[in-house]
């Protein structure tokens, strides 16, 4: 399951009741097609740096998921036909940006990273 993570901008125009609605009903998209809904962030009305359909500023929400392929075509496909929502943008999450639990002790070697040197072995800089 991949990291993702969608921007979506309201209309200023919209209830409260509709955008929640909106937000609810793409949380229950994310789950319906396997996906994990994560974090809500609701950055509130801001100006946009030009109009967009004759707007001057949006309501924006930010809301973290996990998901396949097909979560994100159908989740894409639902904001696309809601009318309260005058953009929308989904963006894949590097893995190293994401937040893991601590494995504890030495790290693992991955493909193109080098080993971690430990307090026994010499730096680099050391090397001289």
């Amino acid at each position: 399951m991949r990291p993702y993570e969608v921007m979506m901008i309201f209309d200023t125009g919209a209830e409260a009741p509709a955008i929640q609605a909106v937000v609810e009903r793409a949380l229950e998209t994310v789950q319906a097609h396997g996906g994990t809904p994560g974090t809500v962030d609701r950055w509130g009305r801001r100006p946009f740096a030009y109009e967009v359909k004759h707007r001057r500023e949006g309501y924006y929400v930010l809301v973290e998921f996990g998901g396949e392929v097909e979560t994100v075509d159908e989740l894409d496909r639902m904001l696309s036909l809601a009318d309260e929502v005058l953009r929308h943008k989904v963006v894949r999450v590097p893995e190293k940006s994401v937040k893991r639990p601590s494995q504890g002790g030495r790290r693992h070697e991955s493909a193109g990273q080098g080993p971690t040197p430990t307090a026994d072995e010499p730096s680099e800089q050391a090397a001289g």
